[in-house]
């Protein structure tokens, strides 16, 4: 009989994002090594009332979401889920992600009925926290936050991570380096075409025609500080007047980025699309000759490391990104991208002034940068590092792993 994992999500599809995203790759590859997943989502999910709903070709188990629920009702509401599901299904152990939200519950369904948990932090709940501006750091809020990521850090079987930032952040919690296993972010380099030629008729249809154009693509948050890229391309203009800015997707800051490209004279010459389907995003990096990662320098930032830079390396398409510690352990300056120092938007124009100068040296970089996550960043690779965590995770409670694995 195979693996049975009962997944815990704070989200999923159809809902878009990052984390929806690195959900949906995890599982494609975990059915790949012939184990069995169930799914369950939060009432983070949002409004309704479904039990069970088809997205993407996948199956979720979805917890009712009441308006007004507060957190703990939230995580009422989820243990009670779980607790259904669990006795329904016969799961060999829950894998729960962020936030701790979902660790929780999992850990008192687990520990009532005898199943093992892993708990997969993401991001640090706290830091999310004040970067959405609903705490500030070194709060009350903050530090009871802090408190319950570390408790179920501690209690869950085993822990696995993003990154080597994330890790040391919860090593300092006091969780034992044995305990702890990175599944670092990779792409599915199938899924992008490499150095692929530009769609002219968007290029066309977008009036980029003969343009420069930087860009970014993904969710328009505060720490990913894209007034800086819009300030950047403002010291850029004089130098070069057919410049562009090409801003991909939406998300909270969508109001203040294009009333800060209105203020300085640059509503013509940054464009918004809107989101796009996640299918169609290659064809807009395709026009774009050098995007920009300018995320601030926080702790969220400088724990986490993101999707967008590897996807860019898939793709053979030029970037530059700030100094944070998330990006800096992805990035190898100067042979598969650029770095710069965060948080300065003069930085950041140079930075760019400097990569479009030496264009001679781009098909270099872009060779390393795929062959890079060709190597280090398949999901294939990162996604095989679980069979170790479950097999530990089972152990611990006298079972061993099902085969096939």
């Amino acid at each position: 009989m195979p693996l049975r994992i009962l997944h815990v999500l704070d989200h999923s599809a159809p809902l878009h994002s990052g984390y929806a995203f690195r959900t949906l790759s995890i599982l494609r590859e975990q059915r790949r090594l012939g184990w069995h997943t169930e799914h369950l989502t939060s009432p983070k999910q949002g409004p309704g009332t479904a039990l069970v709903e088809e997205a993407d070709g996948w199956t979720f188990h979805r917890t009712p979401s009441a308006e007004g629920t507060g957190l703990v009702g939230q995580m009422r509401s989820t243990a009670a889920r779980l607790d259904e599901l669990v006795r329904q299904l016969q799961p060999d152990l829950i894998h729960a992600h962020s936030p701790v939200l979902n660790a929780l519950p999992a850990i008192w369904v687990g520990r009532r009925l005898g199943v093992p948990v892993v708990y997969e932090m993401r991001a640090s709940w706290e830091d999310a926290a004040v970067d959405h501006g609903t705490t500030t750091e070194g709060s009350l809020r903050y530090r009871v936050s802090r408190g319950l990521e570390s408790v179920a850090l501690h209690l869950a079987d085993q822990v696995t991570t993003i990154c080597e930032g994330l890790r040391g952040d919860i090593a300092q919690r006091g969780v034992s380096r044995d305990k702890i296993t990175v599944i670092p972010n990779a792409v599915d380099v199938t899924a992008f075409t490499f150095d692929a030629p530009p769609d002219e008729a968007l290029r066309s249809r977008l009036g980029l025609q003969g343009a420069t154009v930087l860009g970014f693509a993904g969710s328009f948050y505060g720490y990913e500080g894209l007034s800086l890229l819009i300030d950047a391309a403002q010291r850029m203009l004089p130098r070069h007047p057919d410049l562009r800015v090409l801003m991909v997707g939406g998300g909270p800051q969508d109001g203040a980025l294009r009333a800060q490209a209105a203020a300085a004279g640059l509503a013509d010459r940054v464009l918004f699309t809107g989101r796009v389907p996640h299918a169609e995003v290659q064809r807009y990096y395709e026009l774009i000759d050098v995007l920009a990662y300018p995320r601030l320098p926080i702790r969220l930032t400088e724990l986490v490391t993101p999707l967008k830079p590897l996807e860019a390396m898939a793709q053979g398409r030029m970037f530059v990104a700030s100094d944070v510690g998330g990006h800096r352990e992805l990035v190898q300056h100067g042979e598969t991208g650029f770095l710069f120092r965060a948080g300065d938007a003069g930085a950041l124009a140079q930075a760019l002034e400097d990569v479009l100068a030496q264009r001679p040296q781009w098909q270099r970089i872009r060779e390393q940068a795929r062959r890079f996550v060709e190597v280090e960043r398949t999901w294939t690779t990162s996604v095989a590092r679980y069979a170790e965590v479950y097999r530990r995770a089972l152990a611990r409670r006298g079972r061993r792993l099902p085969e096939p694995i």
